[in-house]
């Protein structure tokens, strides 16, 4: 079994750009994240970002921007105000061209606006996260916005399943009797934007009860890809899921399945990993002991004489290909980690078993990012790929072509009274339209919903 790292390309250097704007060159296996997508931009994005006047999103020449839902704002079920902490989305294609664009709420037990709690949607009354959805028309008029799911915690990303339906992952393991929740936390629940009466509340336990992130499901096999971002060491693992009633449609993932953590022989932590383009074969699944981790969380279980392999930071996940790509937003050795980076995508390929870093970004690294830790991700209309940031100063959604260059597409300012001093607020969320028309994308705080429009090409 051979499971010594090999590098499989060369690095190229960055390559200065204007504003936040920069270009990198990614290694080939990158290239098929973006197979059977339309060809990508051939030039460095969309242009400079073009000062808002409102003082919130900046955008390039050409496009606009439409706020869709703002915190605090009425819900139009009338069922309580727009809740806090907007997070992870995905729109969902609906009957007669209406979209269902279902919303995270990252909501801790001190959020400001907890999801109001529904009869038949709630988990844990003495929660307050969940999700909300929103029904669009298709020049993206709200035509409703409702509570999809209430009573769950700190509700981060998720994942769009093929049968359309949002996957919301709590990134939470508090036991019931902590901080005044009355059941266990750190599941994930399905959400139907359309009817969320027919998935409920439900925790789907067999996935596992940890501080989840992000989920990707193979179209093909059903398999679904978990991301755990624990907080402090021995930080959180990759996780894969094998239902029982794989591709079943909705409810199917409540039939149970085995639930597996990611072992690369001989690497203990990613953030070790320095070379982009480094690959391992014969990637291991080991089954998880305790997947409801009763007594123990399950990155501290015992996975055996082997150990098992940690990341600092795993947050987006998706599918692209025949790959599924996740993210580390970063790694610090003053944190615990083996090794220092501003954010890492690696790429898993389930018929070779194989495991590839992607890109890795600073700090000593010749590819960086304006800013610093890439975390939501999805693929862009244009063939390309959109990443949200989610560290200090100016935020970005940053674009980058299927050639690998790096632009800035939208900046956030949260500050009207004062744009000399904005306070720059996280992306999170960032989604496209089933037809690609528009770019869905959301504040974190304060919470706020935005679609932008323009030539997208």
């Amino acid at each position: 079994m051979s499971t010594a790292p090999r590098t499989t390309a060369s690095r190229r250097q960055v390559l200065a750009g204007g504003g936040a704007a920069a270009a990198i060159a990614f290694t080939g296996a990158f290239s098929e994240l973006f197979a059977g997508t339309a060809a990508a931009r051939g030039h460095h994005g969309y242009g400079p970002l073009v000062p808002d006047p409102d003082g919130l999103l900046d955008l390039p020449k050409g496009f606009r921007y439409r706020v869709l839902s703002r915190e605090g704002e009425p819900l139009r079920s009338g069922e309580g105000p727009v809740p806090s902490n907007h997070d992870g989305m995905a729109a969902l294609q609906g009957r007669n061209g209406r979209i269902h664009l279902v919303r995270n709420h990252e909501n801790r037990h001190t959020a400001r606006i907890g999801v109001p709690t529904v009869e038949g949607l709630t988990y844990d009354p003495a929660a307050k996260g969940g999700c909300t959805s929103l029904e669009l028309d298709g020049r993206n008029k709200v035509l409703g916005e409702r509570v999809a799911i209430a009573g769950t915690a700190v509700n981060c990303a998720g994942g769009p399943t093929p049968w359309r339906t949002w996957l919301t992952c709590e990134e939470n393991e508090d036991k019931a009797g902590t901080n005044g929740y009355t059941k266990d936390h750190g599941f994930i629940f399905e959400v139907d934007g359309a009817d969320p009466r027919r998935t409920g509340a439900v925790p789907l336990t067999a996935m596992g009860r940890f501080q989840h992130e992000a989920i990707a499901v193979d179209p093909k096999s059903g398999i679904v890809y978990e991301t755990e971002d624990a907080f402090d060491k021995p930080f959180g693992l990759f996780y894969r899921f094998l239902p029982e009633k794989p591709l079943g449609g909705t409810g199917s993932l409540r039939a149970g399945g085995e639930l597996e953590a990611m072992r690369v022989p001989g690497v203990p932590d990613l953030s070790a990993v320095r070379e982009t383009g480094t690959s391992f074969d014969r990637i291991e699944w080991v089954p998880v002991p305790d997947p409801l981790a009763k007594e123990t969380p399950i990155r501290l279980q015992d996975f055996g004489p082997r150990g098992i392999t940690h990341a600092q930071k795993l947050e987006g996940c998706y599918w692209g290909g025949s790959s599924v790509y996740f993210v580390s937003s970063f790694a610090r050795r003053d944190e615990g980690s083996a090794g220092d980076h501003y954010g890492q995508v690696w790429r898993y390929e389930p018929k070779k078993r194989r495991l590839t870093l992607v890109v890795i970004f600073g700090p000593d690294t010749d590819i960086q990012l304006p800013g610093e830790s890439p975390d939501n991700i999805c693929l862009a209309a244009d063939g390309g790929l959109m990443v949200c940031e989610d560290g200090g100063g100016a935020q970005h959604v940053l674009g980058v072509t299927r050639r690998g260059e790096v632009y800035a597409m939208a900046r956030g300012r949260q500050n009207i009274g004062s744009p000399e001093e904005p306070e720059w607020g996280e992306f999170a969320g960032v989604t496209f339209s089933p037809d690609g028309s528009t770019m869905y994308v959301n504040c974190y705080t304060p919470g706020t919903t935005f679609a932008v429009t323009g030539p997208w090409c």
